[in-house]
């Protein structure tokens, strides 16, 4: 069996629906600039409040990917 190396980068996930909507986009938008994506972790949860509603949801993500071999 192969050993796995991975990297962790981290990214922020936005959107006006839900903290759900903001990891998918998020993990969305890492698939197309990043290949061998493996795993997330939710490291920070944010938002916008306006008017006394909530406007806008962030999410801080941790995102893992395999590393490729050069040979």
């Amino acid at each position: 069996m192969d050993d796995h190396i991975y990297r962790v980068i981290e990214i922020v996930g936005t959107s006006e629906k839900s903290i759900e909507d903001a990891v998918q986009k998020g993990v969305a938008r890492a698939t197309k600039t990043l290949r061998n994506l493996r795993w997330f972790e939710i490291t920070r949860q944010s938002g916008h409040i306006a008017n006394g509603k909530v406007e806008h949801f962030q999410v801080t993500l941790k995102v893992g990917f395999t590393m490729e071999d050069n040979a």
